[in-house]
């Protein structure tokens, strides 16, 4: 079989969930294989969650400077691991995760092996037909690379991680970053995130929007969120109202999240909103508006006043768990 190549998506020693969505994902395909690009030990810590996850192969591409540079060691490394694995027609597909760097480094690999890009994929075929789901959710559309080895992103979420232990033989490839071109990394920033999962990750999202109120008010939202062990998010109209910051915005302009439950607190349902959350497995959707556009996408729907409705579910989960 065919060999799809996976980035994998790692930080602090340990892989993220999506990793495991996209051998998933690979499977379908070929035999997956992930790529780890990081200092040298990266692979090594990582190993065992990837054969666990279902690798057959793990290419190790580590240096120095990998951490040095943005995004130009792991194109590098994922032309490097291509030439690898053997090139067209051995390799049959490369998949990444869908964010902003997952977005960017797929580009550029695109341009450096002569192929096409399919960008939020979020279901994968065996003969490489990505689905998405475009205009706001509206529609769901394939799309096919028909020249070279098809360079796709996959949204958070999108699939199901099914692991089966792979081989997870360690394969080392060399790279070469030109310091010339590449934009290097002085400092690093990282936004706060808490306890709480990582949104776009999450499994499960309890988000709030205009109908909260206030940044006071929004602690209800909180309070659900932790008790299901959730992420918290927020649309654009409740992050423009300043009642969360904006690195928690759910939607177009925001964060892509596709959990197993999303629970809407007050949120009308713009196309914007909708567009960054529709393909979450179930959605429960309060609001006191019985037009409100969320209802026509929600699983579950409760008309009424927020304030009401989420205390009360908070006390109930609580009292479930003990």
């Amino acid at each position: 079989m065919p060999t799809v190549l996976v980035l994998a998506e790692h930080a602090d020693g340990a892989l993220r969930p999506v990793t495991g969505e996209l051998l998933t994902a690979a499977r379908r395909v070929g035999t997956p294989a992930a790529v780890v690009v990081g200092a040298p030990g990266a692979a090594a810590a990582l190993a065992g969650e990837l054969a666990a996850a279902g690798a057959e192969k793990i290419f190790v591409a580590e240096s120095p400077d990998a951490d040095s540079y943005a995004v130009t060691p792991q194109v590098a490394a994922l032309q490097a691991a291509v030439e690898a694995a053997g090139g067209a027609g051995e390799v049959a597909a490369v998949l990444l995760p869908n964010t902003v760097d997952g977005r960017d480094i797929a580009g550029r690999l695109a341009i450096r092996l002569d192929s096409g890009v399919i960008a939020d994929a979020v279901d994968l075929d065996e003969s490489v037909v990505a689905t998405l789901s475009v205009f706001g959710g509206s529609y769901v559309v394939t799309s096919q690379v028909t020249q070279g080895i098809p360079v796709i992103t996959v949204r958070a979420g999108a699939v199901t991680a099914e692991p089966v232990a792979g081989a997870g033989e360690q394969v080392p490839v060399q790279f070469t970053v030109d310091p010339a071109t590449a934009t290097t990394v002085t400092a690093v920033h990282t936004e706060p995130a808490g306890d709480r999962p990582d949104l776009a990750a999450a499994q499960t999202v309890v988000s709030g929007g205009r109908g909260v109120g206030s940044a006071d008010k929004f602690s209800v939202v909180e309070q659900l969120a932790d008790a299901l062990g959730a992420a918290v998010g927020a649309s654009r109209a409740a992050v423009d109202s300043g009642y969360y910051p904006h690195q928690f915005q759910v939607g177009q302009t925001g964060t892509t999240v596709s959990p197993q439950l999303y629970i809407a607190l007050g949120i009308s349902g713009a196309i914007q909103h909708r567009a960054g959350m529709q393909t979450s497995k179930s959605i429960v959707a309060v609001n006191k508006d019985p037009d409100a556009p969320i209802f026509e996408i929600a699983d579950f729907g409760v008309v009424g006043d927020l304030f009401d409705v989420a205390p009360q579910l908070t006390q109930e989960v609580s009292s479930r768990k003990g």
